[in-house]
């Protein structure tokens, strides 16, 4: 999307991943549970090829991974585990497909982020991607590739739907910081200059096309500025992990027009405080911030801290309803 364009998106979404194995039963619940707002589910317990790491690695062009002890690492041509991850992805997107026949609306597919992905993807010779620049521009453009393919894939399935890319970047503050470690675990990867690490996150969420962008992450610190700067149209965060450091970067974001994605229910079981409860510290924020109240419903979208993957699934279940309830709390109610 242009960066002067203010994306409107739905009240609550889920993060990604959903517990167990089954790809209908996964897709049942999140397109019956959030019927305004779904997403393509992510099911990591199935095993290598399903983790956020593996099936991104599967969506790339021309580059291919293997599963190592030590985690994914690049390989010359695509394998058992690159087949994997695409038959995964195949089963993920038909199931999708079936329980999204004649909607219209915004839908949501989830991939992990350039940076991150450098972070956790392995050269051949044992140590991060990260470790070498002209390895990380080759990964992005792979990835960039690889993402404008999927997102046309959905369009096709689902002609209805305006799809909306969700990078996830947990990474992302290490990255910026230097903190990733080295395969050796005694030093840790030299920092990425902001405008490298900017540029990377551009190209990628370019693959997007006319469809609206956000950059997920459930670290502390989100660099939300970076994030507007690289062209995202909505910051996703564990809302639990904000601290007063972080307002005026939500403030600038706010009116700046970018959609705040607000990690609000616990991602594991446990036990939920009325809806109304569950949104009062954006509330609370929203004073804090000297921002009007009405605009609470246009800046904010309810979701989970993070995915759901680590929860039962009459929890995960629970908890994308709680996220649609606290939602409406915050529309009918802003003050």
């Amino acid at each position: 999307m242009s960066e002067n364009t203010q994306v409107t998106f739905p009240a609550a979404t889920g993060i990604g991943s959903m517990p167990g194995g089954d790809a209908r039963e996964a897709a049942k619940t999140v397109t019956g549970s959030l019927e305004d707002f779904p997403h393509l589910v992510e099911l990591p317990a199935r095993g290598p090829g399903a983790d956020m790491i593996g099936r991104t690695a599967g969506m790339l062009v021309e580059l291919y991974a293997r599963v190592e002890p030590s985690g994914w690492r690049l390989s010359d041509r695509p394998g058992r585990d690159t087949r994997r991850a695409h038959a995964w992805l195949r089963e993920d997107l038909d199931a999708l497909e079936e329980f999204t026949q004649g909607y219209e609306g915004d839908l949501k597919v989830q991939a992990v982020g350039p940076w991150t992905l450098a972070a956790a993807l392995e050269l051949r010779n044992g140590e991060a991607v990260l470790s070498d620049p002209g390895a990380c521009r080759d990964l992005t453009a792979s990835l960039a590739e690889g993402l404008r393919l999927h997102v046309a894939d959905v369009r096709r399935r689902v002609p209805g739907a305006r799809v909306v890319l969700q990078l996830d970047e947990p990474s992302l503050t290490a990255v910026l910081r230097g903190q990733i470690r080295t395969a050796s675990g005694y030093r840790t990867h030299r920092a990425v200059d902001r405008q490298i690490v900017e540029s990377g996150l551009r190209e990628v969420l370019g693959a997007g096309g006319s469809g609206p962008t956000v950059v997920h992450s459930c670290a502390p610190d989100v660099p939300f500025a970076l994030l507007r700067r690289a062209g995202t149209d909505a910051v996703s965060f564990d809302f639990g992990l904000l601290t007063e450091r972080d307002d005026d970067a939500i403030g600038e974001a706010v009116e700046g027009g970018t959609r705040l994605f607000a990690g609000v229910v616990p991602g594991t079981d446990a036990a939920l405080s009325d809806p109304a409860g569950s949104v009062m510290g954006v509330r609370t924020l929203w004073r804090r911030l000297g921002l009007r109240p009405g605009l609470l419903a246009e800046a904010v979208t309810v979701t989970p801290a993070c995915g759901l993957a680590g929860a039962s699934p009459a929890y995960a279940r629970q908890a994308l309803a709680h996220c649609v309830r606290a939602a409406r709390s915050l529309a009918d109610n802003p003050e």
